[in-house]
């Protein structure tokens, strides 16, 4: 029912409904409180905020080695005894299988000397041949056992060395020019090569094959 105002306006803006004891009456600071939250009750907080009262605040990287090892001490302080041997144990775990995937020859966990497909092609260059400069370990332990012999036995085991170094030293020359002329001709497009490869080839065949890392993939006498 509508009710008319002095002056006869019929205004339904300025009408008021009357409080009862169910609906009480509505003042204006409710209505812009009303306004002003909206579904929750509470304003959106920022993103940023939201990730800070979350996680919490995040510890710089530490700038020295020994800051970084008081660290470690700090943690393990804070850990109890069957901890430490789990996160040891877990240590040890990881590092056993980045290593069997080393000697495997996984390129993500290959040393840097040794990545890429050039230096996995010449291994088995290397690895495929019999080297003379493979005796370089063997002959330099003749060589100290040799101290405690005789000075005659010495005098023709030192002569033999330097023969044998002699040869060593023309077989490394030739490994080396012969991996980059077929590394060349394999990989036309790369870069790698010269005497960098050269010293690399040489630096692996006077290891001992089974000392070797990553382990061969061929054997001696196969095709590459």
């Amino acid at each position: 029912m509508k009710l008319l105002r002095r002056g006869g306006s019929d205004d339904s803006a300025d009408h008021q409904v009357p409080a009862t004891e169910d609906s009480p009456a509505a003042t204006p600071d409710d209505s812009a409180s009303a306004k002003a939250t909206t579904g929750k009750g509470r304003p959106t907080p920022k993103r940023r905020d939201a990730e800070n009262r979350r996680r919490g605040p995040v510890a710089p990287a530490p700038l020295t080695t020994k800051e970084a090892r008081e660290r470690r001490k700090a943690a393990r302080k804070s850990q109890s005894k069957e901890e430490r041997k789990a996160a040891a144990a877990q240590r040890r775990a990881d590092a056993s299988e980045r290593r069997n995937r080393m000697l495997a020859g996984e390129e993500k966990y290959l040393l840097p000397r040794d990545r890429g497909p050039v230096r996995a092609y010449v291994r088995d260059i290397v690895d495929s041949r019999r080297n003379l400069v493979g005796l370089f370990m063997p002959l330099a332990l003749v060589l100290i056992m040799s101290m405690f012999l005789g000075p005659v036995v010495q005098q023709y085991v030192t002569l033999a060395m330097f023969v044998m170094m002699f040869l060593m030293i023309i077989e490394g020359i030739y490994l080396g020019r012969m991996v980059n002329k077929k590394a060349r001709e394999r990989f036309p497009d790369s870069t790698a090569g010269g005497f960098g490869l050269g010293w690399y080839a040489f630096v692996r065949a006077s290891q001992i094959k089974k000392l070797r890392a990553p382990l061969p993939r061929v054997g001696p006498g196969d095709a590459v």
